[in-house]
């Protein structure tokens, strides 16, 4: 692959939405035909530039290309440079494969909305974006990316913009990203004072150099652009809120582009965690903290699209604890990323089936005995639920057990605790996930009369199915012969755990606390009636994790408040002090002169009177001084 063909990749889709924004109500007919051409030209791509990799040895799989000068300044240079490495191919291959996957899978759930054509060139924009991100050559054309990312977000979360819910939902996105990215933008700043440039290369250079306050300062701020994307504590607010858009919409974030972001940007940036290790706690912590958090609020959920939502906000901790643990966890956060957006994108796309068969109820105890009806759509979302909970040989076996193994690794009290932290996140997972598949596919039927369940047709059900062996095999495939972890190596030197817990202790310990889960979930929601709605009388836990542990309450008491109470302050001292002074200034001056105006009689005989007075007072004074 050439280096002037990097453009195919970011350029399909991006041409795809252009097309079908400009085109108007002339492209209905064809729209989401030539979206869906487009993501897949963009995969074939990039399965093209993955065989040529292949081929390559580790010196010559870097390519890089610098199409133009974009920001030519005094003292400051940033070209547009796309490049394509081990780690930007993995990402490449995700974003196009399952994006593709998703457009198909949205020719049928969208069939009958008229805004189909406006939701396929958001589609397109979503993949375009997220692909300069991860293509990009420095830091400033990665911005660029991560703000198109987030438009794309808010104009699919907000898609039916008619309903308050939807436009609530886009705008609390748009807004608590904007927090996440004000610390990115930041940290480009300090960069460019530090290092002089953004390029990657200037920076991990420059890094070895720097002092330790400045890389932990860059890493902190890095760490929040991606709690905002990844939706990790404690700017995860927006994630749950998200499910307002349509359901192949959640199954993009959350599987190939948005929520993927901030894992990418700290894999990117692992020369500056490697040398910040005040930094890389706060990424532990940070994993570590949403991991439990995410896991516990989906125990709570009722609606199937924000329970799988909250089990998102989870497994991405998963990867931001891995990440933390650096070199000896980059590889399995990439794995696990990896492994997840098959079956996370899986159980999307089975969610999303279910409501096409139950008139878009998204009530779980609405549910009840689908597995009958719907078995395609079981036995995928069956799959993808096995391969999350991490039932061998599944995928999620092979990814998650490796970041429990790493964890426990890391040493210490620390690598106890964060092991401990991961393997409780297990069971909650095997918990909440069976909770989701038992209320949706067993037990008695509980829908309503006028609902006639039925499976979904061949263009939806397809993309199901290839997602699906994703989420049998594609754990297997990354970690035989180590082939994951060679692969990235040159890349983010990643190097193998030492210490800890043998593997099969690992794995003995993760299947017992998963079996535990699942008996529990079986014990309370097959063996016992459902009812049609959620008892109101419930433990504070549960009542908290119905209100996403408080989430919101907290943002809106420490931020929005504070925020608030700032603004009317200095409002306050705007008008009282600063207009008051400049108020204060103008009436002395008007105050002045409306008493000095009196002395302009107009008369003649007092200007003569006052020039005597004056002449008199000047001699007097001149011969006081001699």
């Amino acid at each position: 692959m050439g280096t002037a063909e990097l453009w195919l990749l970011p350029a399909l889709p991006l041409a795809g939405a252009v097309l079908l924004l400009l085109s108007g109500r002339i492209a209905d007919r064809w729209g989401h035909f030539a979206a869906t051409a487009a993501a897949l030209g963009s995969f074939g791509v990039a399965a093209w530039a993955f065989v040529d990799m292949l081929g390559r040895s580790d010196a010559t799989r870097l390519i890089a290309h610098n199409f133009f000068s974009w920001v030519p300044a005094a003292g400051f240079q940033a070209d547009f440079t796309l490049q394509l490495d081990q780690l930007s191919m993995c990402f490449a291959l995700l974003i196009t494969g399952v994006g593709s996957l998703i457009h198909v899978y949205s020719i049928g759930y969208m069939s009958h909305d008229p805004g189909r054509r406006r939701f396929f060139a958001y589609l397109n924009l979503f993949l375009a974006a997220m692909l300069v991100l991860v293509l990009a050559g420095n830091y400033l054309v990665l911005y660029l990316g991560w703000e198109g990312v987030g438009l794309a977000s808010y104009l699919l979360i907000g898609f039916w913009y008619h309903k308050p819910s939807a436009a609530t939902a886009a705008k609390k996105a748009f807004v608590v990203n904007r927090v996440g990215d004000m610390g990115l933008a930041i940290a480009l700043m300090v960069m460019f004072a530090t290092f002089g440039s953004v390029d990657f290369g200037h920076v991990f250079a420059g890094a070895a150099h720097a002092n330790s306050g400045t890389l932990t300062a860059i890493g902190l701020l890095l760490l929040l652009g991606a709690c905002g994307k990844s939706a990790q504590v404690p700017l995860q607010s927006w994630l749950g809120d998200a499910m307002e858009g349509p359901t192949p919409v959640s199954a993009l974030i959350h599987a190939a582009t948005m929520v993927t972001a901030g894992v990418y940007l700290i894999a990117r940036s692992h020369a500056i965690y490697d040398l910040a290790p005040a930094a890389r706690a706060g990424v532990l912590i940070v994993g570590a903290v949403t991991l439990l958090f995410g896991a516990i609020i989906g125990c709570a959920k009722d609606d199937i699209k924000k329970a799988l939502a909250a089990s998102t906000m989870s497994q991405i901790g998963y990867m931001v604890l891995a990440a933390g643990l650096g070199p000896a966890g980059y590889a399995v956060a990439i794995m696990h990323l990896l492994t997840h957006g098959f079956f996370k994108a899986g159980l999307f796309l089975g969610a999303g089936s279910v409501m096409h068969a139950m008139n878009d109820e998204t009530d779980m105890r609405r549910y009840g005995g689908l597995r009958v009806l719907m078995p395609i759509t079981f036995a995928t979302f069956g799959f993808g639920y096995l391969a999350i909970i991490g039932v061998p040989p599944f995928a999620g076996f092979f990814s998650k057990d490796r970041i429990i193994e790493a964890a426990f690794a890391h040493g210490g009290a620390s690598g106890i605790t964060l092991g401990c932290a991961a393997l409780l996140g297990a069971g909650i997972t095997a918990f909440y996930m069976t909770r989701v598949m038992v209320l949706t596919f067993f037990g008695e039927r509980r829908w309503e009369p006028d609902t006639h369940p039925h499976e979904a047709p061949a263009v939806m059900t397809g993309p199901m199915i290839l997602l699906a062996l994703g989420s049998v095999f594609s754990g297997g495939l990354l970690v035989y012969g180590s082939a994951l972890r060679n692969w990235l190596r040159p890349v983010v030197g990643e190097e193998a755990a030492e210490g800890g817990l043998p593997a099969w202790v690992v794995t003995a310990l993760a299947l017992v606390v998963v079996a535990i889960g699942v008996g529990i979930a079986v014990r309370q929601y097959w063996a016992r009636e459902v009812p049609r709605t959620a008892p109101a009388e419930v433990s504070a836990l549960t009542v908290a994790a119905r209100a996403d542990l408080y989430g919101d309450a907290i943002n809106e008491a420490v931020f929005m408040r504070t925020g608030q109470g700032l603004t009317q302050g200095l409002g306050l001292f705007d008008v009282r002090g600063i207009d008051g002074l400049v108020d204060a200034t103008g009436a002395l001056i008007g105050g002045i002169s409306s008493r000095v105006r009196r002395v302009q009689t107009g008369f003649v005989r007092s200007y003569a009177l006052s020039m005597f007075v004056g002449a008199t007072l000047v001699v007097a004074a001149l011969l006081a001084v001699r």
